[in-house]
């Protein structure tokens, strides 16, 4: 099976920035991998994906404060957060599937999930 582990999380004031890393198998370098986010009493949210082609799809509520990227090399999966308001504080999760990138109902692997908190 596919093993994703997040790190990066942690508390920070409004305006702040943190890094999140998410390391995954070798053979899911060619696999569609995403970043989730899960707040108390909301759903699941799509932040954004990125292919085995690199290129990636924002939420558009996102786009322009956070970034997907990958480096096959070190297998890891990274989300830049900037501009971090109390609203983003949630628990995030990164994903992966081997067909598609789709949605929370397609995607077959998942790690646990890292948190994070922004104070105001």
């Amino acid at each position: 099976q596919v093993e994703l582990v997040e790190s990066g999380g942690g508390s920070v004031q409004a305006g702040g920035s943190l890094r999140l890393s998410c390391t995954y198998s070798e053979y899911a370098s060619s696999y569609c991998m995403a970043w989730y986010r899960s707040a108390p009493g909301k759903e699941r949210e799509k932040i954004a994906d990125i292919d085995q082609d690199y290129t990636r799809t924002y939420a558009d509520s996102l786009k322009g404060r956070f970034t997907i990227s990958k480096d096959n090399a070190k297998n890891t999966l990274y989300l830049q957060m900037n501009s971090l308001k109390p609203e983003d504080s949630a628990m995030y999760y990164c994903a992966a599937d081997p067909f598609v990138c789709g949605t929370q109902a397609t995607f077959r692997h998942w790690g646990q999930g890292t948190q994070v908190t922004v104070s105001s």
